[in-house]
């Protein structure tokens, strides 16, 4: 049962239940509803149009530099080059759309994820189905934390508390009684105000639970009329997204300005405007690293979705840096690590315990305590062991029930509480928490110590114990603390633990990160779960009433060491993460209620349940569980280390191709030799550079030894000063090379077309083998077939150059030669030097990341 927040429901009085339980609408019937009213959404989420995108490209620098070049040159009278930069510029937009649109239909696909879920009774079953599914007539369970998904009547249930703020302003929650005729009152209510049974779409159920009959879906519903839309997945622009635009927009500006300056003094001292004018547009491209946000977007856009495709949806794409540097995990047990298919196994009967069947009959020493459980739990069952008590004791025949009220669990009494009216009588039916059932019931010292002893041989089994307890009422408005209740046994549930789990914590240890439990259970059963499930429970537990009774300050060197949690409240959660936080750690949580939302907030990764967690702990979690198992956590990890690392080489290459660029670019005017490249060279290697960086590096695999490694600093940035400096040392390796090339070919006599076609190749084939050394590992084979991507570019890139060095045409528009076999072999031994080297040094040794 979960240990949720609750104040008492006010005594409610409801009619006996139908002969016959409610089964909601048939599927024939709601798939011709849904035919006849449409889905249940207000609108289709907002996705960039192919036009959308051109024209934010068309935007870029790159491209407007492209254009005036092409058009440069189609004013002189060059048309081949004028034609070829334009074409040029058509590819080059073409491959960002490509990709922007790969981003574009991943980004559809977790919209699809994210799509919210409803439980709704249809053909008698209770069922789990996408909002937008929802017809009027549907009957939906509502939950504590669910947000609704429809307008609608409460029929049956709690009295429910519901927060209506996101309609009317309104901060203080509303109650929300059961009505007997519903659907015409909810036609006619309008957001707002007590006593009324209408609940709408949009709305945050904050206290107790119910049935809710559905009146209006889709654009019908009060907040379809308003025009309001809930978002689902953060797509709007990282912090390091922004940061790297705003550095693109200066460095735009840098190169506006130096192109100015290259113009002013190649006419200047050589008197040809013109060229000095292509000049300065060369230099201008070479300059703008325009590949960093496509990259960042893209990574983070395709990195969202493979973590999706591991049962982990990223609701904020900035947490994917964080995932690798994660040392804590916080989990619960329940669902988490373990299976979360509770099964009543034994109950106890004055000291005797009895084995429970999962079918048939309860043993007699047992039926009446059975019962009394059955009595103690939600008449719409959702929580896991309320099931499992439905499961084995079946509904009382021939006897008129009526359920009178409801008192939900609080932090001063850990017990769910039942007043029904019987055929003799009104009658107390609890059951919680056993030291909550000893209090309701004022046991003695000696009882409650034979009961703890009970409870701990129990609980020493690994099994979730529970007390029941009743006692007759003489009318309806009786307080349940009135007179004491009168013990009536334990029962107890298995929760198995997850096959996989043991393997995942052991990883989680290789990969240098603590998991820590932390659960409401009692801490035999929690010592027992942590030691089945291989985490550290050598330290022994740490309980809530003790972790209450520590001044704030002790709590960061207490919890230091500490791997089980036991009777935690779930407010007690937000200060243990929040002191694992102060003692230095990196903390991922992960919740599931209304009370774990500040906890996930508070978290550097909070991480919500998928299937179980209530809404309000999916808005407020960066990350959210699909299937709620414990080995998708560190997939997501493993994963989010793959995409840390893979981000980080992609940004260092970008670095590190345009320093020889813009390099070749400047320095052969500055020394007075003809210049190197033109536009056509750099449209060229451009349209090298955006594939490789975006799709080879994006693609690359995990390296082999990523989760036998510590965690990365949480100080440590994504690309800082560190990878600046490497790709600048990459990149200046290379430039010295190229250049030292074509000086060497110049003042050797070389005609100019020779040097620049020497240099221009070296260049290019340099790019590539960078490129192989930087996304490859150490123990990579060199034609390993997950590096297609590279291949594949490469050899296009290749090709390319081979026919332009071929065909004539070609060959006279990029102003080369046809190089002869000893200037190819040259030209290859120096690239596979000055752009291979890093992959040299990390096979020999470490190398400087």
């Amino acid at each position: 049962m979960p240990l949720a927040t609750r104040s008492p429901a006010a005594p409610v009085p409801q009619p006996p239940p139908a002969a016959t339980p409610p089964t909601g609408l048939s599927a024939e019937e709601a798939r011709q509803r849904l035919v006849r009213h449409g889905p249940n959404a207000l609108q289709r989420s907002r996705t960039r149009s192919f036009a959308v995108i051109i024209g934010g490209t068309l935007r870029e620098p790159l491209f407007l530099l492209l254009l005036l070049a092409a058009g440069l040159y189609l004013l002189l009278g060059d048309i081949g080059e004028g034609l070829l930069l334009s074409a040029g510029a058509l590819v080059s937009i073409g491959l960002v759309v490509l990709q922007e649109a790969r981003s574009e239909r991943a980004l559809a696909a977790l919209r699809a994820l994210a799509e919210p879920v409803a439980r709704v009774l249809r053909d008698g079953d209770h069922l789990r189905i996408p909002a937008r599914e929802i017809v009027p007539g549907d009957l939906l369970l509502i939950g504590e934390g669910d947000r609704v998904p429809a307008d609608g009547a409460v029929v049956a249930g709690d009295a429910l508390t519901v927060d209506e703020s996101a309609l009317t302003g309104e901060s203080v929650p509303v109650m929300k009684r059961v009505a007997a005729d519903g659907m015409a009152e909810a036609l006619s209510r309008v957001p707002g105000g007590e006593d009324s049974c209408a609940i709408f779409a949009g709305t945050l159920n904050v206290r107790g639970q119910g049935v809710v009959q559905v009146v209006r879906t889709g654009a019908d519903t009060r907040l379809g009329r308003i025009g309001a839309s809930l978002a689902t997945i953060e797509t709007a622009a990282t912090p390091l997204q922004q940061t790297m635009s705003r550095l693109i927009g200066k460095l735009g500006l840098l190169a506006i300005g130096f192109c100015g300056l290259v113009t002013l003094v190649y006419g200047l001292l050589r008197h040809d405007w013109i060229e000095g004018a292509l000049a300065g547009i060369t230099l201008s491209i070479a300059l703008v690293p325009e590949e960093f946000p496509m990259v960042l977007a893209i990574f983070l856009a395709l990195g969202a979705f493979r973590l999706a495709r591991q049962k982990v949806l990223v609701r904020r794409s900035a947490v994917i840096e964080t995932l690798g540097a994660a040392t804590i995990l916080c989990t619960d047990k329940t669902g988490t690590l373990t299976e979360n298919r509770m099964a009543l196994v034994a109950a106890q009967v004055a000291g005797r315990t009895v084995p429970v069947a999962p079918a048939g009959p309860p043993a007699a020493t047992a039926a009446d305590l059975l019962r009394l459980a059955r009595l103690a739990s939600a008449p719409q069952p959702v929580d896991p062991m309320d099931r499992a008590v439905h499961a084995v004791v079946p509904a009382p025949e021939g006897e008129t029930l009526a359920l009178l009220s409801t008192f939900p669990l609080q932090p001063d009494r850990l017990a769910f509480l039942q007043l029904w009216h019987l055929p003799d009588g009104l009658l107390f039916a609890a059951k919680g928490a056993p030291e909550a059932i000893a209090h309701l019931c004022g046991l003695t010292p000696g009882e409650h110590a034979d009961l703890d002893r009970d409870v701990s041989g129990l609980a020493a089994q690994g099994l979730r114990v529970l007390a029941v307890a009743s006692r007759a009422a003489q009318d309806a408005s009786e307080a349940p603390e009135d007179r004491p209740f009168a013990f009536g046994g334990l029962i107890a549930f298995a929760d198995p633990v997850r096959p996989d789990v043991p393997g995942a914590i052991a990883e989680a240890r290789r990969a240098g990160i603590s998991v820590v439990m932390i659960t409401g259970d009692y801490p035999t059963t929690a010592l027992a779960i942590a030691r089945q499930a291989g985490i550290e429970s050598e330290a022994g537990a740490l309980t809530g009433p003790e972790l209450a009774a520590l001044p704030q300050d002790a709590l960061p060197q207490r919890v230091q060491g500490v791997h089980v949690f036991a009777r935690i409240m779930p407010e007690q959660k937000l200060a243990i993460i929040e002191a694992l936080k102060a003692s230095g750690a990196v903390v991922a949580m992960t919740g599931d209620g209304v009370n774990d939302a500040p906890a996930l907030e508070a978290a550097h990764i909070g991480i919500a349940m998928g299937q179980r967690g209530t809404d309000v702990a999916r808005e407020a979690a960066d990350l959210v569980l699909l299937d709620d198992r414990f080995v998708s956590i560190l997939s997501g990890i493993r994963l989010g280390r793959r995409i840390f690392a893979n981000l980080r080489k992609a940004l260092t290459y970008v670095t590190a191709i345009h320093i020889p660029i813009a390099g070749l670019a400047l320095l052969p005017v500055l020394l007075g030799l003809p210049p190197l490249l033109y536009p056509v060279h750099v449209v060229l290697l451009e349209l090298v550079v955006d594939p490789l960086s975006a799709l080879v590096f994006e693609s690359e695999p995990s390296e082999r030894h990523a989760m036998e490694r510590p965690p990365r600093p949480a100080s440590e940035t994504l690309f800082g000063l560190r990878q600046i400096a490497f790709g600048c040392l990459q990149g200046g390796v290379l430039l010295a090379a190229v250049l030292g090339l074509y000086l060497w070919s110049s003042y050797a006599g070389h005609p100019e077309r020779e040097a620049r076609t020497l240099a221009f190749c070296a260049l290019l084939l340099g790019n590539l083998v960078l490129a192989f050394a930087e996304s490859a590992e150490a123990d990579t084979s060199f034609f390993d077939l997950r590096r297609a991507a590279f291949w594949l570019i490469g050899t296009v890139a290749a090709g390319v150059l081979a026919a332009i060095l071929l065909i004539p045409t070609l060959t006279d528009i990029f102003r080369l030669v046809r190089p002869t076999a000893g200037q190819c072999l040259l030209v290859l031994a120096v690239a596979a030097l000055a752009g291979g080297w890093t992959g040299i040094v990390r096979r020999l040794g470490p190398a400087p990341q």
